[in-house]
């Protein structure tokens, strides 16, 4: 699948009405329910138009009754007049063709490969992340001084629950954990950047919550409890959901690696145990955040057109 491509500005139509059609189960049941099955819970849809994030925010924001004059202004914005000109649908060959050239970036060639799709995709959705970290801190951010503090977003634990620091899932010091992990100049606050970091652990490139994260995972991986992972724990718990996801990034001659390939690749040591920080190197699999889902959302996309592509 080295050049699996959207062909044509046609073919970019497609892509376009699948990803606003995602709420229909016949086109992304297949890596939504694969994400939702392995890790338990929903991430939010990836979204490939700016001008739909643009529309779904303001919806939020008259719900939740915060619209700001920004966004009051935006409301009125020539680009909606625009592009839902005719009886308020969206006139989508004309918002390809805008969108065509935004994602035909490197080379521009007239194509849009899987890589610029996927950078796209990951691009609208690190956006969208910073915007939901950004609302959320205005919320929580009591004194408003455009920081949080682990007693402002966490208000039910009591200072004797902070000075227990129980470690059990969901407990203060689990929590406090993960707080200190984000907070990389060790001032005690979160900032945007800081704060996003904590909202979203699976996405971070941060060391530290990596390895909180993985730690996480492996307590039901690790079925006897020793801390770390055998071959037969890896191969049962950890390598059967790396390699569903894996295949969403090999092309169509590629194999996905042997279990004892991949195991021994990871453990550095050789002592034949694999720890949290070996694992850092499938954490998109083992746990994949809102980032990883974009960009195996984008190649499962790229499969359901190439499938759909009469055969030369």
């Amino acid at each position: 699948m080295a050049k699996v491509v959207v062909y044509t500005i046609l073919t970019a139509t497609i892509i376009f009405l699948i990803l606003l059609a995602h709420k229909k189960q016949n086109q992304t049941q297949s890596i939504e329910g694969l994400i939702t099955r392995r890790i338990g819970r929903r991430l939010e849809m990836p979204v490939f138009d700016p001008l739909v994030t643009r529309i779904e925010r303001l919806s939020h924001e008259k719900e939740a009754g915060t619209k700001t004059v920004e966004a009051a202004k935006e409301e009125k914005d020539d680009m909606f007049e625009e592009y839902f000109a005719q009886e308020r649908r969206l006139n989508t060959t004309m918002r390809i063709k805008f969108l065509f050239p935004l994602l035909d970036a490197s080379p521009r060639d007239g194509f849009v490969s899987l890589k610029e799709l996927q950078t796209w995709m990951m691009q609208q959705t690190e956006d969208n992340m910073v915007y939901r970290t950004a609302k959320e801190l205005e919320l929580q951010d009591k004194d408003k001084d455009g920081v949080i503090t682990f007693e402002e977003y966490l208000p039910q634990f009591s200072k004797q629950d902070i000075e227990k620091n129980e470690k059990g899932h969901g407990e203060a010091g689990w929590w406090m954990e993960q707080f200190k992990n984000s907070d990389f100049d060790h001032n005690g606050s979160l900032d945007i950047e800081e704060f996003n970091n904590f909202l979203h652990p699976e996405d971070s490139r941060n060391g530290d919550t990596q390895r909180w994260v993985l730690k996480e995972r492996m307590t039901g991986m690790d079925t006897n409890g020793d801390g770390k992972l055998e071959y037969k724990e890896f191969v049962k718990n950890a390598y059967e959901m790396y390699k569903e996801f894996a295949k969403f990034e090999k092309e169509e001659d590629e194999n996905v690696p042997t279990p004892q390939l991949l195991f021994a690749e990871m453990d550095r040591d050789k002592d034949r145990f694999l720890v949290a920080d070996e694992l850092r190197p499938i954490l998109q699999y083992l746990q994949p955040g809102e980032m990883s889902y974009a960009k195996f959302y984008s190649t499962f996309l790229c499969h359901e057109v190439s499938l759909s592509q009469p055969k030369s």
